[in-house]
């Protein structure tokens, strides 16, 4: 689900600025189980991070707990009072600590490259 304020023409304007100037994040994290590549999620803030802040864009992510075994993250993109929101799930496959860290790191990393 996404939800905007009223008004998002100097936030598109300030993204559209960002979007032009942030380059593909490094894929340099290994995934052995498939013997692939990827950009964790520092590579993707290192990616992003200069050009949002220097357009003065916030982006922030907090999860949220739901009852549903999944992790829910909420994240939200700023700029000059405009805001949008987005809601995010995802399973969590080890009811233990270790497994919804992870899962909050699978859903920050993914609705932040989005």
């Amino acid at each position: 689900m996404i939800e905007t304020s009223a008004e998002t023409g100097k936030l598109d304007a300030a993204l559209a600025k960002a979007q032009g100037e942030i380059e593909a994040a490094s894929k340099d994290a290994k995934n052995p189980a498939f013997k692939s590549r990827y950009a964790d999620l520092t590579a993707v803030w290192t990616a992003c991070r200069p050009a949002l802040a220097k357009h003065g864009i916030s982006l922030t992510q907090w999860p949220v707990h739901g009852d549903d075994g999944r992790l829910h993250i909420i994240t939200r993109i700023a700029h000059g009072g405009e805001w949008l929101k987005a809601h995010f799930s995802i399973p969590v496959t080890k009811q233990d600590p270790q497994g919804y860290g992870s899962a909050i790191t699978y859903a920050k990393r993914y609705t932040l490259a989005a």
